[in-house]
């Protein structure tokens, strides 16, 4: 049996994909109402595979919405970094920093919601050769309860 390589814990992503998001309309005050929407995304690994880029494309209000993620493996921390910028702020966001354990990938940092500084986890599961899920949760009481705000749900376009 081959052990895992963390560098390549990503490489399920690379290439197209159609995404279904739903998206919670205000965090963290009780709303529970939620937005649908699609996006397309291009994912293109780096670094002979311990890095990858992707571009995101959405339109939201009728208009066109880009982001960008850069994930890099750190191997002495043996974590990798998420790094996310959109087209509307046009700067990268606090990187979420976690690791895949049991085919789960867990990611946490910080956000910010209604100007206060926010715990923020991304959880990657549900993974298979052709789809994938995402979610956000944000806590802002140190990590006693999670408000889940975001789900992602990949869906690889054939070649």
């Amino acid at each position: 049996m081959s052990e895992r390589d963390p560098r390549h814990d990503f490489d399920f992503m690379h290439g197209r994909w159609v995404i279904k998001h739903r998206r919670l309309r205000e965090r963290l005050v009780g709303c529970t109402a939620w937005d649908e929407f699609e996006s397309t995304q291009t994912v293109r690994p780096m670094f002979g595979g311990a890095a990858q880029i992707d571009e995101i494309h959405w339109i939201d209000e009728g208009e066109d919405r880009y982001g960008c993620t850069v994930r890099m493996y750190d191997p002495v921390g043996d974590q990798w970094s998420m790094n996310w910028a959109d087209s509307m702020t046009g700067r990268f966001f606090p990187p979420m920093i976690g690791n895949f354990r049991d085919g789960v990938g867990d990611f946490g940092g910080t956000d910010t919601v209604a100007g206060k500084i926010v715990l923020s986890r991304f959880v990657w599961s549900d993974i298979t050769a052709d789809s994938a899920r995402w979610h956000q949760a944000f806590s802002d009481d140190g990590g006693l309860t999670w408000e889940i705000n975001w789900y992602m749900d990949s869906f690889r376009v054939p070649e």
